[in-house]
């Protein structure tokens, strides 16, 4: 088997799983508000995280050396 059929298979494998996660997660009503509470409660804490260290990233890269902040 070569690099890109190993690769390959690998993707469906886990594309596959993700399909049967998503099937097992939302078939009840109970896990689907699981996950979307879980969901909305990382994209709340993450997303706005990751966007102010890309923000403050930005800032140090355009200002001169003596200006720049620390990294958070």
């Amino acid at each position: 088997m070569s690099h890109e059929q190993a690769e390959r298979f690998a993707n469906l494998l886990i594309g596959a799983a993700v399909v049967g996660a998503a099937y097992y997660v939302l078939r009840e009503p109970s896990r689907r508000r699981a996950a979307w509470e879980l969901l909305r409660h990382g994209a709340g804490g993450t997303v706005p995280g990751w966007l102010l260290a890309e923000a403050l990233r930005a800032w140090n890269a355009a200002a001169p050396e003596a200006q720049r902040q620390p990294a958070l």
